[in-house]
């Protein structure tokens, strides 16, 4: 594959609604879509829930109290995942064309909480000082990463359905 044919199947000149890529890749960004709007939705409206429950944050003491300022930043970051969200659906009910796109912003997100993370203060999530469990988004990345990765490549591929013969 030539890099202009590859660079058309990512950011195509025309947009017809007409998806190319294997079934699995969409179906797959399809469900990767729901569980990544659930967890917005979480992170949005029941901060408390999400930051000690499922990420496993312990509750920060102090005078004031910085769980309020905490919850606000979580809840801020769970409103920006979830416009990118209603995006990803707009483009898997009019504009699927660009379910590639959408796949490489995935990993690249996905990408930077295994690069990055570790080599800054950011990361918190397997700090014991402030967590005192598993937090999926940390713990699983790698395996998200290689999942999105190989959707994309289903995606790229351009499917021909196997015919009946008359």
């Amino acid at each position: 594959m030539c890099s202009s044919d590859l660079m058309n199947k990512i950011l195509p000149t025309e947009i017809k609604n007409i998806y190319k890529g294997h079934p699995i890749a969409l179906w797959g960004f399809v469900v990767f879509l729901a569980l990544m709007t659930w967890r917005s939705i979480i992170h949005l409206l029941y901060q408390e829930y999400g930051f000690h429950q499922i990420a496993s944050f312990i509750v920060i003491t102090g005078d004031p109290d910085p769980m309020p300022m905490i919850y606000l930043f979580f809840s801020l970051w769970g409103l920006a995942q979830l416009i990118f969200c209603l995006v990803c659906w707009v483009v898997i009910i009019r504009y699927r064309e660009l379910i590639s796109l959408m796949y490489i912003l995935f990993i690249f997100e996905w990408a930077i909480r295994l690069i990055l993370y570790p080599l800054t203060d950011l990361a918190l999530a397997n700090n014991e000082l402030y967590n005192n469990g598993s937090t999926p988004g940390s713990d699983a990345a790698l395996i998200i990463v290689i999942i999105l990765i190989s959707l994309f490549l289903f995606s790229i591929k351009e499917y021909k359905a196997v015919k009946d013969s008359p």
